[in-house]
């Protein structure tokens, strides 16, 4: 194999493959980057066997098989070469010969016949969706997908496709988060599941906000392409729980907040909150003064804040994990969001936006210390 190419775009190329690289792997080819001489250019591959990552550069020159180098090594080479052009030469026994200017590095490749192949879609469904909905709609529900629940599918997020809307929907047993948005899709319903590993790399690569990811599937595979990647992965399998049965459908109070101020409340609260200590936050929902008074305590020590609310109904104290509550404003975009509550204490608190359903994030009650919990 015989490369010349730019040193910056190998550069770029490179290190957003490595990505779907295994850190450790028992095959030593899955710890490295795929480099393959196409006729259009050089093809680089990452792949862990859950998440692949391709793309295509283009080349002064590129002939020849492939070979696989070694992704740490190969991205910290060519971070510190000196010249704009770099090339790369193997030999039959895949030695493997870098140079830029006056550097050069010599270093063993691994056969190309030991990396596995990438799944691959077969008469699948195409879409293209917009980039910045995709990414915002991902963002808004990924952080509450489970990372340890004995269900395989509730590692993933449920996309639900249908005729002018899109809906996504994450879950851990403790959290719900669902977005909405209308999309310009005219096919047949379509329902899947992706990995959040997946989507976590589908977003990282979106850097344009106003280009568009195409979409393609079967039944067990999906391929987002965008901005010159394609990102390959399984689907997860599974049945995903019926999210809308286990939402309440009345409430005896409602409560309308400014979520800068709900946001950084809850960050001055939950400073005393570590891993090491960790406690829920009170959250008194005072119908007679309207306002949310927030109080936590331990060992290190205890805080209190509060701020203004539009209350109406019932007064209501419950607990709350910290970080659930941070993480559902944290992710909105709009001024003010709306709290729905009832006084029982299993009884989860329903976030929505003041106008339409484009948000939904629902959260179960911590129980409170006898002392805490009047």
């Amino acid at each position: 194999m015989k490369i010349i190419c730019d040193t910056a775009a190998m550069n770029e190329a490179a290190s957003n493959v490595q990505r779907a690289v295994a850190s450790k792997a028992v095959n030593p080819a899955l710890e490295g980057i795929y480099i393959k001489p196409t006729g259009q250019g050089v093809e680089l591959c990452g792949f862990d066997t859950d998440v692949g990552i391709t793309t295509l550069i283009s080349a002064d020159s590129a002939e020849g098989g492939g070979t696989v180098i070694n992704a740490k090594t190969f991205c910290d080479i060519i971070r510190h070469l000196p010249a704009r052009k770099m090339s790369i030469e193997t030999d039959e026994k895949n030695k493997c010969v870098i140079r830029s200017g006056d550097a050069e590095y010599t270093l063993m490749g691994i056969p190309e016949n030991t990396y596995p192949e990438l799944p691959f879609v077969t008469g699948g469904t195409p879409m293209i969706l917009p980039q910045e909905i995709l990414k915002n709609m991902i963002r808004q529900v990924i952080f509450a997908v489970s990372l340890d629940d004995s269900k395989t599918v509730h590692k993933g997020v449920k996309f639900e496709i249908r005729e002018g809307e899109m809906t996504l929907a994450a879950l851990d047993g403790y959290r719900l988060a669902v977005r909405h948005e209308a999309i310009d899709y005219t096919g047949d319903p379509i329902s899947f599941i992706a990995p959040s590993k997946t989507l976590s790399e589908v977003v990282k690569l979106i850097n344009d906000d106003e280009g568009f990811v195409s979409v393609n599937l079967d039944k067990k595979h999906i391929i987002f392409g965008l901005n010159g990647y394609n990102i390959v992965s399984g689907l997860l399998e599974g049945d995903f729980i019926d999210y809308r049965r286990t939402i309440p459908q009345k409430f005896e109070t409602a409560v309308i907040v400014n979520t800068q101020d709900m946001t950084d409340s809850i960050d001055r609260i939950s400073l005393l909150i570590t891993e090491r200590f960790k406690t829920p936050v009170k959250c008194v929902v005072d119908s007679e003064q309207n306002e949310i008074r927030f109080l936590s305590s331990t060992t290190i020590g205890s805080a209190n804040d509060r701020i203004s609310a539009d209350v109406e109904g019932v007064s209501i104290v419950k607990g709350f994990n910290s970080r659930y509550l941070s993480d559902a404003f944290r992710a909105v975009d709009t001024e003010r969001m709306r709290i729905m509550l009832n006084p029982a204490a299993v009884d989860p608190a329903c976030i929505y936006p003041i106008e339409g359903d484009r948000y939904f994030y629902m959260i179960l009650p911590v129980r409170l210390p006898d002392e805490q919990a009047k």
